[in-house]
């Protein structure tokens, strides 16, 4: 289970690149719309271990509209890519087992094997790459 839930979020993190600008990553995005109020709010506090987002939530009746909105986008998007890996994986999970699981994860490369052997999978698991990756 521990091993499927590395693969959804390698998955995930390869859907978030195909949402967001090309150029940026999610978290840079929200970064950028974010900057004036986390160095107005947050400037004092050491980044790491969810350190920042706790100083934004602490602050966010006080978030400019710009900010605001990429932090709302930004777990929008969160939430859709979430039920994303959760249909593929519920869809393709003899695939996963069978064909990936000793794939790296990161980078694409699950995604990237499932799709190699999409021949192979059953009708669920096309259809569920189908219908989330666009093909």
């Amino acid at each position: 289970m521990i091993r499927q839930a590395g693969i959804f979020i390698g998955m995930f993190m390869l859907a978030i690149s195909s949402q967001v600008k090309a150029e940026e990553s999610l978290l840079d995005y929200v970064v950028n719309a974010c900057e004036d109020d986390l160095v107005q709010y947050c400037s004092q506090v050491t980044p790491g271990e969810g350190r920042l987002l706790h100083c934004v939530a602490a602050h966010e009746d006080k978030l400019s509209g710009q900010c605001g909105y990429a932090l709302y986008e930004a777990a929008s998007l969160l939430e859709q890519l979430s039920m994303a890996i959760v249909y593929i994986a519920q869809s393709c999970e003899s695939e996963l087992e069978t064909h990936c699981s000793d794939v790296e994860i990161g980078e694409g490369r699950v995604l990237a094997c499932l799709e190699a052997h999409q021949a192979e999978a059953g009708d669920a698991c096309k259809t569920a790459i189908a219908d989330t990756v666009g093909e």
